[in-house]
């Protein structure tokens, strides 16, 4: 079912207008796309503390010859078990490798998960995507582990050391992006 569209005034500078006018013609898209973009991004952000229904991507960039990191990194995994949906690997260089993971479930555990790996000695730098809107409240999708359930919608974090993606989602789940603070580890 189609959500009725309502139009409402807001009221901006007109120097922040001109600077939002010109985000919108260089994404090529409307006023009306960034503020929905822009409301559905706060609006995830807000609902990541909440234990919400998530699927995210988690990207990680490190050193493969810190001792035990590799071992960690599928021990990690491997306790995840069908709530990681895939992982992609990649050798960047003779020293680092990259690790996206894809993992569903509640928001908060997401970011409780991207919160230790991304600690972990060895990593460089890396972030997680949740994104919002999979369901229903309360409603499970038979993706949860035995004795989780997973109500609906999400947020995100931006990769550390990275300024945050650009670029629009068409979909009605928008991601969100929130600064990741602190330092890169040395290996």
């Amino acid at each position: 079912m189609k959500d009725t569209l309502v139009r409402f005034g807001v009221a901006l500078e007109g120097s922040l207008l001109r600077e939002l006018d010109a985000v919108v013609r260089a994404r090529g898209g409307t006023r009306s796309e960034m503020f929905r973009d822009l409301a559905r991004a706060e609006v995830g952000r807000h609902k990541v503390p909440k234990a919400v229904d998530a699927i995210a991507t988690l990207t990680l960039v490190y050193d493969h010859h810190v001792r035990d990191l590799s071992e960690r990194l599928t021990e990690l995994q491997h306790e995840l078990g069908e709530q990681v949906r895939a992982t992609l690997h990649v050798h960047i260089s003779h020293d680092l490798c990259l690790e996206v993971i894809v993992i569903r479930g509640r928001s908060d555990r997401l970011q409780s998960i991207a919160d230790r790996l991304l600690a972990l000695r060895g990593v460089k730098q890396g972030g997680i995507e949740i994104v919002a809107g999979l369901g229903e409240p309360g409603h499970d999708h038979g993706h949860a582990s035995e004795g989780e359930t997973e109500p609906s919608s999400a947020s995100a974090r931006a990769p550390r050391g990275h300024r945050a993606g650009q670029g629009r989602s068409d979909s009605h789940a928008s991601p969100v992006r929130r600064p990741r603070r602190g330092h890169s580890h040395a290996g």
